[in-house]
């Protein structure tokens, strides 16, 4: 089609370009530039007068656009953020698509023992949360190869509510953006990873953030738990018959931070604290590089 001179595009967004004249008298539902999804998705509404002048309007955004021939002018008004927010279920507890990978996981071997080997870690026992499978997507990028595969349950009732994974190959982490992946939408308050089982914990227990720095710690000291983050290690609560909590503490500001907390709630419950101070990050680079 032919565009006149004066032909005003509106903005270009993921529906393209837009021309008023492509359009004649009347009504017409359309693709919006600004939030338009393409396909089917016309949620803006136009309308072209006999005079020429002509308005849309986004009945989702609210973005409005109009055009006025003579004045060869269009007049913007700012886009109000969408009300429509997509909704996720919240899963307070493992759903049924992470309790099958989780059926489908192994024990540790192949892959995942070089891979702990690389990074030398201990190996934690057979009934450990810590599993592996052969091949998972990582869905961000569509990589699809090993993973170590870890149980997040509740630290008091052992309620299975989540899995975090982490892509591996033999010689270290898989080389992706974020090669650690929690389950979506998954509510992990209270998780934890038992690296090593509830039977082993008597007396005394350590913990770490990350999994490789609690199977770092346990050369020296068991058993061991990892929290999967700062803000968990944070929180961890007191645990009944346990008299003493070692902390593998990364020194970083986070890090620092929450180990500091749970180490003054401990404290003021009359439990022993041994908190680590390591010169680098974490205990796993200090093996890493005293190997």
């Amino acid at each position: 089609m032919h565009h006149s001179s004066n032909a005003k595009p509106l903005l270009g967004g993921s529906s393209g370009m837009f021309y008023w004249d492509e359009y004649g008298l009347g009504n017409h539902r359309i693709t919006c530039p600004i939030c338009g999804r393409g396909g089917r998705d016309k949620t803006a509404g136009l309308t072209m007068e006999s005079d020429g002048n002509g308005v849309v309007h986004c009945f989702r955004c609210s973005y409005t656009e109009s055009y006025r021939p003579e004045r060869g002018t269009v007049r913007r008004v700012p886009t109000i953020k969408p009300a429509f927010k997509a909704q996720f279920q919240k899963y307070e507890r493992l759903n049924e698509w992470g309790q099958n990978l989780w059926n489908s996981t192994q024990q540790l071997s192949g892959v995942a023992l070089e891979y702990l080997a690389a990074r030398h870690c201990a190996v934690p026992p057979e009934d450990s949360h810590l599993r592996w499978h052969p091949s998972i997507k990582h869905s961000p990028t569509g990589y699809v190869g090993p993973a170590l595969v870890a149980l997040v349950t509740h630290v008091h009732t052992r309620e299975p509510l989540s899995l975090h994974r982490t892509w591996i190959t033999p010689t270290g982490k898989a080389d992706l953006e974020t090669p650690r992946l929690p389950l979506a939408n998954h509510i992990t308050k209270d998780g934890v990873i038992r690296l090593h089982p509830d039977d082993w914990v008597t007396n005394r227990l350590g913990i770490a953030e990350g999994i490789e720095t609690a199977l770092s710690l346990a050369w020296a000291f068991q058993p061991v738990w990892s929290t999967i983050d700062a803000g968990h290690l944070g929180k961890f609560p007191l645990l009944s018959g346990v008299s003493e909590l070692v902390i593998a503490q990364d020194k970083d500001p986070a890090g620092i931070t929450a180990a500091t907390a749970c180490a003054r709630r401990w404290k003021e419950a009359g439990r022993h604290v041994l908190i680590t101070n390591q010169t680098h990050n974490d205990l796993n680079d200090v093996l890493k590089e005293a190997v």
